[in-house]
């Protein structure tokens, strides 16, 4: 078995993390989108779609960059994704009243009812995926991640 330096996994003291570190957070993403992936496929949505749809139960009456936004696609994927949704009857628009230019997205009762019928196999993965971990260390570990996604969008971690 090969031996690998430190730099290449990280010594644990915070030095040499660099690429390593970006290559695990990737790891994590891609084994999360395929269980999710698969857990949606009767329902006919990805797990990106399940995520907007989640975003809009939250913050209702977004536009479509704002939703991009939040969802962490281009404009261009969310505005082809809301009019996949649409056309399934999961998000409905609308003119923003102050804005007449701008659709406001919202998710429909079909929405709701859909994403009512896969929250506990969601719920049970994210479960799964931190079942090593303590009360305190998911606390933590959920910190850190909103530190790191702010330090790259210059928003403040919350």
């Amino acid at each position: 078995m090969k031996h690998q330096s430190n730099s290449e996994h990280g010594s644990g003291d915070g030095q040499g993390l660099g690429p390593s570190l970006l290559y695990a957070i990737k790891q994590l993403e891609l084994a999360i989108r395929s269980r999710m992936d698969t857990i949606l496929r009767p329902a006919g949505i990805t797990a990106l779609q399940y995520t907007a749809l989640t975003v809009l139960r939250r913050c209702d009456g977004l536009s479509s960059a704002e939703l991009a936004r939040n969802s962490f696609v281009t404009a261009q994927t969310m505005g082809e994704m809301i009019i996949a949704l649409e056309s399934r009857g999961l998000v409905s628009r609308r003119v923003d009243p102050h804005n007449r230019r701008q659709m406001l997205t919202s998710v429909t009762a079909t929405g709701v009812e859909l994403l009512d019928c896969y929250s506990a196999e969601v719920s049970a993965l994210e479960e799964q995926m931190v079942s090593q971990l303590t009360l305190r260390q998911r606390g933590t570990l959920r910190e850190y991640l909103h530190s790191c996604r702010a330090g790259l969008t210059g928003t403040e971690a919350h």
